[in-house]
C-alpha cells in the first residue's frame, strides 16, 4: 500500500494509541464526579492541558478540547458572532478555507451576516491592502486558515495579526488544523486558533480551540461543567491526554521531518513534470506536504480508482468537502476552471518513503497513458 493522503488524515502513531489505553483504564471516573475517580480523572485532564498549553506557548485557561477542528472552527465563529451579535454583523474570510468555516459562513450569509471574500494574489497569498480596505466598524470577525487544505498555501498569519492589532474589536481565528505540526505556529497575534488530533498521527474525536485569555465567547454546546466553561459534555481524558501525546510527538524533530519532506515533494515535483497535459497547481510558496495537481482530460475520480486498484491512495479536494464539481479553491488561484475541474491532491508525510513516491510515480504514469489511450479509443 501507498498512502498519500496524509492531509485527509494521519495513522495514529503507537506511542499515542498506548497512552490512550493507559489511560482509559487508568482513569475511567467522569471527571465532574466529585469522587476520588472522579477527581484523579480531573487532575489527568489538567495535566493534559498544561502539557498542551507550554507546547504551544499559551496558558492552560486558553486550551479549549473539542471533538475536531470542525467543531473548533464553529465554535471560534459561532461563539464570536453569538457574544458580540449586538456590535455588528460583518466577517472577513477567504475562499480557501476549509468547508466547515465556508459552509459556516454560508449559514451566516442566510441569516443576515455580510460576508466578505479576501482578494487572493497569484500565489494564493491574502492581499494585505484588501484586508485593510474592507475592515470596518461594523467588522467583527476575520477568519483566515493558516495553511489551506487542497493547495498547501501558507499565509502569514503574523503580518495579518499586525494589521488586527489596529482594530481590537476584531477577532482573528486561524484554522492551524493543516500547519501544526509541519510549519513553526507563532500565536501572540492570534485570538482564536483550532487544530485536529487526526492530522498530526493522533486519535479521531479529538482537537482544540486556543482561545486568548481576553477573548470571549458563547458556548454552542450547553448543559454541564465540563474541561472547560465554552464546552460542556462529559470529559473525555484519555481523548485529551492521546492528544497533548500526539502534539508532543509531531513537534519533535520537526525540522528533520520537514526537511525529509522538502525532498520527497521535489523528486515528485521533477518527475510529474514530465508528463504532457499534467499541470502543478502547488507553487513553490506552499507547504511541500502538499502537491496538487491538473491532469488535462481524465476526471479525477476515475484516476483515483485506477490508483485504488493498485493500493494507491491520494484524493481530489479536502475530505470533507461537498460534492461540487470544481475545486473552489484551485479556481481562486489559478482563475483555471479546467484546473478546478480535474485537480488531485497528492500529501505526503516524513514517514513517505523515496520507493513509495517511485512506485506512485511509475503506476501514475502508467494510468495516465492507459486512460488517455481508452479515452481516444
Amino acid at each position: 500500500m501507498v498512502y498519500l493522503d496524509y492531509s485527509a488524515t494521519t495513522f495514529p502513531n503507537k506511542e499515542v494509541i498506548d497512552s490512550f489505553n493507559k489511560t482509559l483504564l487508568k482513569y475511567p471516573g467522569n471527571a465532574n464526579s466529585m469522587h476520588e475517580l472522579g477527581r484523579n480523572a480531573y487532575h489527568l485532564i489538567e495535566a493534559s492541558t498544561k502539557q498542551v498549553a507550554e507546547l504551544l506557548n499559551v496558558l492552560p485557561s486558553e486550551v479549549i478540547f473539542t471533538s475536531g477542528a470542525s467543531e473548533a472552527n464553529n465554535l471560534a465563529i459561532m461563539g464570536t458572532i453569538l457574544k458580540f451579535k449586538n456590535r455588528g454583523k460583518h466577517i472577513i474570510t477567504t475562499k480557501l478555507e476549509h468547508s466547515s468555516v465556508l459552509e459556516t459562513m454560508e449559514f451566516l450569509k442566510k441569516n443576515g451576516y455580510k460576508i466578505d471574500y479576501l482578494k487572493l494574489d497569484s500565489h494564493g497569498h491574502v492581499v494585505l491592502n484588501d484586508l485593510k480596505n474592507k475592515l470596518s466598524s461594523e467588522t467583527i470577525l476575520v477568519s483566515i486558515a493558516h495553511v489551506n487544505s487542497e493547495l498547501g498555501v501558507v499565509q502569514d498569519i503574523n503580518k495579518l495579526g499586525e494589521i488586527l492589532k489596529e482594530y481590537p474589536k476584531v477577532i482573528f481565528h486561524v484554522d492551524g488544523t493543516q500547519a501544526i505540526g509541519k510549519i513553526p505556529v507563532d500565536l501572540s497575534l492570534v485570538d482564536l486558533y483550532s487544530m485536529s488530533s487526526h492530522k498530526i498521527y493522533g486519535l479521531k474525536g479529538v482537537g482544540a480551540l486556543i482561545k486568548k485569555k481576553n477573548i470571549e465567547l458563547e458556548p454552542i454546546i450547553h448543559g454541564g461543567k465540563s474541561q472547560t466553561i465554552y464546552r460542556s459534555g462529559t470529559p473525555t481524558q484519555a481523548l485529551y491526554a492521546s492528544f497533548a501525546k500526539a502534539l508532543k510527538l509531531s513537534l519533535l524533530n520537526s525540522q528533520e521531518k520537514y526537511n525529509q519532506v522538502v525532498k520527497l515533494n521535489a523528486k515528485l515535483r521533477r518527475e510529474l513534470k514530465s508528463i504532457e497535459g499534467l499541470h502543478i497547481n502547488s507553487d513553490e510558496f506552499c507547504i511541500p506536504h502538499i502537491l496538487n495537481i491538473s491532469l488535462e482530460g481524465i476526471k479525477p475520480e476515475v484516476m483515483l480508482n485506477a490508483l485504488s486498484l493498485e493500493e494507491i491512495y491520494i484524493s481530489t479536494k479536502t475530505a470533507c468537502s461537498n460534492s461540487e464539481v470544481l475545486s473552489l479553491s484551485v479556481l481562486e488561484v489559478t482563475k483555471e476552471e479546467e484546473y478546478a475541474r480535474t485537480s488531485l491532491r497528492i500529501s505526503l508525510s516524513y514517514l513517505t518513503t523515496e520507493s513509495e513516491i517511485d512506485y506512485f510515480i511509475k503506476v501514475f504514469k502508467e494510468k495516465t497513458n492507459e486512460l488517455r489511450f481508452r479515452k481516444g479509443e
